[in-house]
């Protein structure tokens, strides 16, 4: 059996943050894995057990974290990769991903582009990887509360971001698993990029036109399946913050943390800095620092000046 690539990420206290919303919070690192994102659980777990199915080469499509994550897993595990990105992924992300050895495809606009142009290139010698919507990912993800429960922390709400939705999917498996019904997911999305949002309030599967927000990381037109219908559960609930939430909160995390994350990571940071009143009655709140590898302290200075 082979091993986990992933680490188990450390859970510290946020006093800075607790005091924001009167509550103990929770920050699971996820960012110190080693492709810098959480997206290293599910991946490479679906990796895995590819391999196991006789899969010989990976291919993918992503807007950087995901394509990372399968450029890391298939150089650890000895197996060809080649990650399709869109033109909108930074140059940092690209040279990362070339950098685990993989072969990188830039085409399209957006994530949904490049997603297409990735399934034209499936063979029967290779698996393609899909960067959100597959169960051996939510499977990943789902040890992300077994971690937290093994420090005896028992959340009464989970904070995330939501890209794809497949985050939200394994975190609702972990609790579930774990008989954890009654922990509410505050599931967070960008204005611009507000996918599952969109769905959630016209209690329909749709899309959205294009992707407006910094948070290129969330930027799918459409999430999975399964999270539109988990979206429907009276434990999930999904809010939209703006690029300057999104942007505010990954300077105020630097500076109270030393830690820098991407948009896409400073929205699921937002509702604490917002001091929003979902925590009202919450004791122990856990935030998914999910990560990011498209961002520079450089680049974060050209934000601030334009948000900010």
């Amino acid at each position: 059996m082979m091993k986990d690539l992933y680490i188990n990420s450390p859970i510290i206290e946020s006093l800075r943050m607790g005091q924001m919303v009167n509550s103990r919070v929770w920050l699971k690192m996820d960012c110190l894995q080693p492709s810098g994102s959480f997206k290293l659980r599910g991946i490479s777990h679906a990796c895995k057990k590819y391999i196991e199915k006789g899969a010989k080469e990976f291919i993918s499509s992503s807007g950087g974290n995901a394509g990372m994550a399968v450029a890391y897993s298939g150089r650890m595990l000895g197996t060809p990769v080649t990650v399709v990105v869109p033109k909108t992924t930074k140059k940092i992300a690209v040279d990362m991903i070339q950098d685990e050895g993989a072969n990188v495809i830039i085409h399209g606009h957006n994530w949904n582009d490049a997603h297409d142009h990735a399934r034209s290139l499936i063979t029967d010698k290779n698996k393609y990887i899909h960067p959100f919507d597959d169960a051996y990912l939510w499977e990943g993800y789902a040890a992300i509360i077994d971690e937290i429960l093994e420090k005896k922390i028992v959340p009464d709400a989970v904070v995330l971001s939501v890209g794809g939705g497949g985050l939200l999917c394994g975190i609702f498996e972990g609790l579930k698993k774990n008989n954890l019904k009654h922990t509410s997911i505050l599931a967070i999305e960008t204005e611009g990029a507000n996918s599952l949002h969109n769905s959630y309030t016209q209690n329909k599967y749709v899309s959205i036109d294009s992707i407006s927000s910094i948070a290129t990381s969330l930027g799918t037109k459409k999430v999975a399946r399964q999270a539109y219908e988990l979206s429907k559960k009276d434990n999930i609930i999904c809010e939209l913050v703006t690029d300057k939430d999104a942007i505010k909160s990954v300077d105020m995390f630097l500076n109270d943390h030393r830690i820098l994350v991407e948009p896409a990571c400073g929205a699921s940071l937002a509702p604490v800095y917002n001091r929003n009143s979902f925590f009202n009655d919450k004791k122990n709140i856990v935030i998914i620092i999910c990560g990011g590898v498209g961002v520079t302290s450089e680049q974060l200075n050209l934000w601030k000046k334009e948000y900010l």
